[in-house]
């Protein structure tokens, strides 16, 4: 299987037993649920996106140690209409595979979450290029999530058919809602499934068994899951069978990775992963994880993905080897064999300050997300300065519709976000500016609007779990773009606003920690949850209308310097992640 690699910075030259580092995370910030895939000499990482959009990020390497970003998959409306789904709903664990030359993307699209139900539309969608195009979708199974394809390649002794995979919900009372892996045969040509459905596996004591993915090794089939849920307990387990329809049998030693016995690791939340095998024979494990800021505490950074090699025992079971011991998730993995000296991955180090230059085309870059609506010219685009982005005032912060809201990952405990704003509010219902954003319940924002006689005004607002506040502002001179600036330093970030050439700070310090997953997860008195969280934090640019006549805010010189931290007034840098 070979394909030509998207046009990028080549990989160091490979010296013939040379081993560089892999440096976790390699995908820093909110990037859960990685799959994993080979095809020929290139790798490719598929993310879930939730509600952001463009749906499912991907990243490309050519030695699984540097990776670059490709953005996201389904970029349009026909592929994906996430206008009105809940925090953390949308795309879960996308699921990447290839097979007679075509690519094929798995998709869950999660419609509501809380309480007993999960309402899922699974959609397969395939491509001749990992750049697309990709075809409409063909609908799956939906009573369930997490779905995966697994192509049985006659190279390995396999029949050449496709098989589906996915966790099937329980929604009755008195039942495990983790209902099951089941499976069934996916016809690539009618683009269905086919014949009987399997019930392959129901976990092992951890319990919430989902995330399935299938490989074929020396004549058996591993069924690789996530279980223990997405927090502190989350694991990866594998079971293997002799027949793709099992019966599966638990590896005995327990599972192939978690954090959960050892609150000191540095990566928690070890689990959903999925394997590759490289062209030499070594094999990897992509996983998510967490860093939280201090012990098991708030992961504001998300669920990122990390990578840890893999051996095979005498016995044919996978073993996750390495600094961190065995079967345990550490930060510095030797990379395969060949990959040339010592290179770091997209966490490591400071990154430098880079003005975003927004072009004829909407975003960018492949790192900037929209929030529920795909990016398009009715609302968003390049605005009169060079380098500029123009965006027309939307709905609220807490919409779950029509935001005008064009923001990336927060991927540094320590950064420093700062754009320029030009806006003419002229009423109190129109606003601009800089946003700290988590989901529509959990927010910060500076932003320029007006008071009630109409004259300019900055404003500090947050909202924590719903409930909204104003915390500080200042008049500001009419026709004046201001320069605005977020800081953040682990669990605390100030916002600033530069007035004749000083930094002034707006507000106080305000906790990140309440935009994490650990803050936005509410659980009922039932046992079902009120409201979930599974993403990470993003710094954005936002424009609120609520005249609903739309008028348009500039923003320019947008910087993000990540592992490097700046004081409320301006001082020098501070030390680097």
């Amino acid at each position: 299987m070979t394909t030509v690699s998207p046009t990028g910075p080549a990989s160091p030259a490979p010296g013939a037993h040379e081993r560089a580092t892999i440096s976790n995370p390699v995908l820093a910030g909110f990037h859960p649920d990685p799959s994993l895939l080979r095809v020929g000499a290139d790798y490719y990482l598929a993310t879930s996106t939730f509600e952001w959009l463009p749906g499912v990020t991907l990243h490309h390497s050519r030695d699984l140690v540097h990776w670059r970003t490709l953005g996201g998959v389904l970029g349009e409306e026909r592929l994906l209409d996430l206008v009105g789904v809940p925090d953390s709903g949308g795309v879960w664990a996308p699921c990447l595979s290839y097979a007679d030359g075509i690519y094929y993307l798995v998709y869950s699209d999660v419609k509501s979450l809380a309480g007993a139900y999960k309402d899922v539309h699974n959609h397969v969608v395939t491509a001749p290029a990992i750049t697309g195009p990709w075809s409409d979708p063909a609908p799956a199974p939906g009573h369930g999530f997490d779905a995966s394809l697994f192509h049985d390649d006659p190279a390995l002794d396999g029949d050449g058919r496709s098989w589906l995979l996915w966790l099937e919900w329980d929604h009755r009372p008195g039942h495990d809602p983790f209902g099951g892996i089941l499976l069934q045969e996916w016809d690539r040509t009618a683009r269905a499934v086919t014949g009987p459905a399997h019930r392959i596996f129901s976990g092992t004591a951890r319990g919430r068994t989902e995330g399935p993915h299938l490989y074929r090794r020396e004549g058996w089939y591993y069924l690789v899951t996530a279980e223990g849920g997405t927090g502190w307990e989350h694991a990866v387990t594998v079971a293997r069978a002799r027949a793709v329809t099992g019966p599966y049998e638990a590896d005995p030693a327990g599972p192939l990775l978690s954090s959960w016995e050892d609150p000191g690791l540095a990566l928690q939340k070890a689990g959903h992963g999925s394997l590759v095998e490289t062209p030499a024979g070594e094999w990897y494990l992509a996983h998510l994880a967490a860093r939280p800021f201090g012990a098991r505490g708030a992961c504001v950074l998300g669920r990122e993905t990390a990578l840890q090699r893999v051996e095979w025992t005498a016995g044919g079971w996978p073993r996750v080897v390495g600094e961190a011991g065995t079967g345990r998730p550490a930060l510095r993995v030797a990379a395969p064999l060949g990959t040339g000296a010592a290179g770091t991955g997209l966490a490591s180090g400071p990154v430098p300050a880079r003005e975003a230059a927004w072009g004829p085309g909407i975003l960018p870059g492949p790192e900037w997300m929209t929030l529920r609506r795909h990016a398009d010219s009715s609302w968003a685009g390049p605005g009169a300065a060079p380098g500029s982005v123009r965006l027309r005032g939307g709905e609220s912060l807490s919409s779950r519709h029509r935001q005008s809201l064009v923001a990336r990952r927060q991927q540094h405990a320590r950064f420093t976000f700062t754009a320029t704003v030009d806006h003419e509010p002229g009423s109190p219902r129109r606003s601009a500016g800089l946003a700290h954003v988590y989901n529509t319940q959990l927010w910060h924002y500076a932003h320029v609007t007006a008071d009630g006689a109409g004259a300019r005004v900055l404003c500090l607002a947050v909202c924590d779990r719903g409930r909204y506040a104003e915390l500080a502002g200042a008049a500001l001179p009419d026709a004046e773009p201001v320069r605005l600036r977020l800081t953040g330093d682990g669990p605390l970030a100030r916002f600033a606003w530069e007035d004749a050439g000083v930094w002034r700070a707006l507000g106080p310090a305000l906790d990140t920690t309440r935009l994490s997953d650990e803050y936005a997860t509410v659980g009922g008195p039932d046992g079902h949850f009120s409201s979930w969280g599974f993403t990470g934090a993003f710094l954005g640019l936002s424009a609120q209308d609520l005249t609903g006549e739309g008028r348009a805010a500039e923003f320019s010189r947008v910087r993000y310097e990540g592992g490097v931290a700046r004081g409320p007034a301006g001082e020098g840098p501070g030390a680097s992640d």
